[in-house]
């Protein structure tokens, strides 16, 4: 990067309509980021995965309209006004990860610089292909960031970022297209930006609030009031259409001796990995959610009591046969392994009419699976036989 500006400010003269055409970029991402100063530390402090600034709005139209070193000279002003400003808890410490991330806006803005000059043209066909180009550059340092930083427990999500984190850089790449086109134009109407990009952190950060209200986030599944409001819809859709539903509850056997060997933060763990199998072992619109301690809670809409205790007995298979990396409380390395579970399944309408009434039938076979010697699905009895 370096280099490439280097030699830029040696070879390529700056004309007055940059200069202004910076000190526009430049006032506009000050302004922008006073306005959404609040906003945007929350939404950092809450980030979970990697933080999507709005960066891309301003650097992406000076990688097209702007030398190299005014390119690099905004990408540094930007990221140290935010430092000391949105981002003021940011710790000494930290400072060479806010460089990192102005590093790699600056050589993703480079690129789709590059990509627009060798188009040879500024019109619809021209950006894109720009944009596109900054965001590959942008996914591509950043996950290779990520993953040096911690190479053990790095994922692609946690590399690469969701659907949503990528959706989130394309927006703001879609707003930076249309600056380009307006600076083109009518330079002046490119203030308008401001309110619509105010809209859009605001909305990201309702959203991450949205979740933090309805996810356990040890497990990322639902919390259990969220999952009890999910729960009764689901029973009233299946009372008007005279439909059915699964229910599963899953405690894990002798949890607490997890916690008393080798420390809360490895119980955690433990409960991490059951969650992944949970929600790998189920569906998208099944109900998933932690229950509270070590138990968990599935409903599975449009299913009979049999089809849950397949599907239980798949997840009980499946616990049991984790290998859990993970460190006690002195930091020793330690695999967990042979973590069961019980898993107690009950059915709508046969066990009850009411969640409440479907949820004591799971328990109780939960119970029963418990004395029964532990590690094994029990399907609570149906109402008819206990009847008879």
């Amino acid at each position: 990067m370096l280099t490439w500006t280097a030699v830029s400010l040696l070879t390529v003269p700056v004309t007055l309509a940059q200069l202004g055409t910076f000190a526009l970029l430049t006032g506009l991402a000050v302004a922008q980021t006073e306005v959404s100063r609040r906003l945007e530390r929350q939404r950092r402090i809450l980030s979970r995965g990697p933080y999507i600034s709005m960066t891309s709005v301003w650097l992406l139209p000076a990688g097209l309209l702007l030398p190299a070193q005014l390119v690099a000279a905004l990408g540094v002003v930007l990221y140290v006004y935010l430092a000391f400003r949105s981002w003021s808890g940011t710790r000494p410490g930290e400072f060479h990860r806010v460089a990192a991330n102005a590093t790699t806006m600056i050589l993703s803005a480079f690129a789709g610089g590059v990509v627009g000059h060798m188009t040879l043209g500024s019109g619809v066909a021209t950006v894109t292909l720009a944009g596109l180009a900054f965001f590959a550059v942008n996914t591509a340092l950043t996950g290779l960031g990520l993953y040096l930083a911690d190479p053990e427990s790095a994922t692609p999500v946690s590399c690469l970022g969701t659907m949503d984190d990528n959706l989130l850089e394309l927006s703001t790449l879609c707003v930076g297209a249309l600056l380009v086109m307006v600076l083109n134009e009518e330079p002046l109407l490119s203030v308008l930006v401001i309110l619509p990009l105010y809209v859009l952190q605001r909305s990201v950060l309702i959203k991450r609030l949205e979740e933090l209200a309805t996810t356990d986030q040890k497990t990322q599944l639902l919390n259990a009031t969220t999952w009890q409001d999910g729960a009764e819809r689901e029973i009233s859709r299946a009372e008007r259409e005279n439909g059915s539903f699964g229910a599963m509850m899953i405690d894990l056997d002798h949890f607490k001796r997890i916690n008393d060997t080798y420390g809360h933060l490895a119980g955690d763990d433990v409960l991490k990995a059951v969650a992944a199998v949970v929600k790998q072992e189920t569906r998208a619109h099944d109900l998933v959610g932690r229950f509270g301690g070590e138990e968990f809670v599935a409903l599975l809409p449009s299913t009979s009591k049999a089809d849950a205790i397949v599907t239980a007995e798949r997840i009980r298979q499946r616990v049991s046969e984790l290998i859990i990396s993970t460190t006690t409380n002195e930091g020793e390395a330690v695999d967990i392994r042979r973590q069961t579970a019980s898993i107690g399944v009950a059915a709508y309408p046969l066990d009850g009419a009411s969640i409440e009434a479907v949820m004591a039938s799971a328990d109780a076979a939960v119970y029963a699976a418990k004395h029964g010697g532990r590690n094994r699905v029990i399907g609570s009895p149906d109402l008819e036989m206990a009847v008879a």
